[in-house]
């Protein structure tokens, strides 16, 4: 043999040494079931994509939206949805500068109409000095959770009759053709304010049942 295919055999015996001694590939790490957030963080979530679409942007509502298997994904690990948390939010922002109103949503899981992560709509048209009225995220002392906690308290009477309560579902503004000076949580055991079996207000600034 050669020195040129003594050398040639040499580096391809090397080469072969090397390929086995390489580690196997590190396998997939599985992916974290998806954790449903409070309103409030849905808030802050979102705010950062808002302010860059237009910087005078401010919260108008806060709803969530009911995600079916984020139930049951925790039932399934022997676990429990937090009250007062949700697998998916949407939060309108508006911008009186603009005139104009635009919904993002944030979402924990891909789901058939909302995309997961952080997602904007389309803008719309916003009228600013009607009665629901902006307000400022650090105005919100008290979160989804809280006015839960609040609504559970207050609506003892209808928890406890017989039968199967509908899905909770949050909805946070300020409408100043009501009563409320400030923005207040609706706490809904249904889809909305007018189609829900049971309703509570909570004051989003104390704390403090307004309505029920």
């Amino acid at each position: 043999m050669t020195r040129i295919g003594a050398f040639a055999l040499a580096i391809a015996i090397g080469f072969l040494t090397a390929c086995s001694d390489a580690p196997p590939p590190a396998a997939k790490k599985a992916e974290a079931p998806a954790q449903p957030i409070s309103g409030r963080q849905a808030m802050q979530y979102t705010n950062g994509s808002a302010r860059i679409w237009a910087a005078d942007s401010q919260p108008l509502t806060v709803r969530s939206i009911y995600v079916p298997e984020i139930f049951a994904n925790a039932a399934a690990n022997n676990g429990k949805v937090e009250p007062g948390k949700a697998g998916a939010w949407e939060v309108n922002f508006a911008s009186e500068n603009s005139a104009s109103v635009r919904p993002y949503t944030w979402s924990s899981m891909e789901l058939e109409n909302i995309h997961k992560g952080i997602f904007p709509g389309p803008p719309d048209t916003f009228r600013p000095g009607g009665a629901q009225q902006p307000f400022s995220p650090a105005e919100i002392k008290i979160d989804s959770t809280e006015a839960y906690e609040a609504a559970a308290k207050a609506g003892g009477e209808y928890l406890k009759k017989p039968g199967t309560k509908p899905p909770v579902n949050f909805m946070l503004e300020l409408n100043k053709a009501e009563r409320f000076p400030n923005p207040v949580w609706r706490v809904m055991w249904g889809g909305s304010v007018s189609s829900a079996d049971y309703v509570v207000t909570v004051d989003a600034l104390t704390g403090k049942v307004v309505a029920r």
